[in-house]
């Protein structure tokens, strides 16, 4: 005998869009700074984060996987987050060396989805940000060894505070080796803004593959 589960009605959940569209005479000159522009109204509308991107990774074995990050970068070269060099994240990018993050603004029926080749960020990018970070999320660095398996919530309160007590005499906390940043540098960037009768209007920004110029062009939803 199964659990009751909640009567949940999905096929009837459905939010109905705006009728205000999105044509290429409202995008900015370049993908940045039209990405730069919606994360500020994102903002200014009391989105909850809005700058946390969904990233989505494969292994060696073409198994995605897909986790919440947030954006902390963002400039003509790419848009770059921080995480734990060790992480199952960080394999899978050193390894199939690309990757694709979705800005899920649902309060704006928007999104943006950019994927495209990654990179390092520069020690001294990471340093730069490292110092930024409150000291409480500087000594989870260092706690936590990010992906691997525990035993249970105890070891990893345990390993924050035998850090917390090394570096207790330190006013600032070094950044560790094993953390720093990834910069996914795009050749695709799109602006889905959700329509009435679920014709979306979608603008992507692409790499074209002769000349390495950036255009413009109108998806079908």
């Amino acid at each position: 005998m199964t659990d009751a589960m909640p009567h949940v009605e999905l096929a009837e959940m459905r939010v109905d869009y705006p009728p205000e569209g999105f044509d290429t005479d409202r995008l900015a000159p370049t993908w940045h700074e039209q990405l730069a522009r919606w994360l500020a109204e994102a903002e200014e509308a009391g989105v909850a984060e809005p700058n946390a991107m969904v990233l989505a990774t494969a292994d060696p074995a073409g198994r995605p996987s897909s986790r919440t990050v947030l954006c902390k970068g963002l400039d003509g070269r790419g848009v770059v987050f921080y995480t734990n060099y060790t992480s199952a994240k960080s394999h899978d990018l050193r390894q199939g060396r690309a990757a694709s993050v979705t800005f899920p603004w649902y309060l704006l029926h928007r999104q943006v989805n950019l994927r495209g080749a990654v990179e390092e960020a520069t020690p001294e990018e990471a340093d730069a940000y490292w110092a930024t970070r409150p000291r409480g999320s500087q000594l989870g660095a260092w706690a936590s060894a990010q992906s691997v398996v525990v035993a249970d919530r105890r070891v990893l309160d345990d390993a924050l505070e035998g850090v917390a007590r090394r570096f207790a005499d330190t006013e600032v906390v070094p950044r560790p080796p094993h953390w720093g940043g990834w910069r996914i540098i795009p050749d695709q960037v799109e602006f889905w803004q959700g329509r009435e009768n679920r014709m979306h209007d979608r603008l992507r920004f692409e790499v074209d593959g002769h000349d390495r110029s950036w255009r413009v062009r109108r998806l079908a939803p």
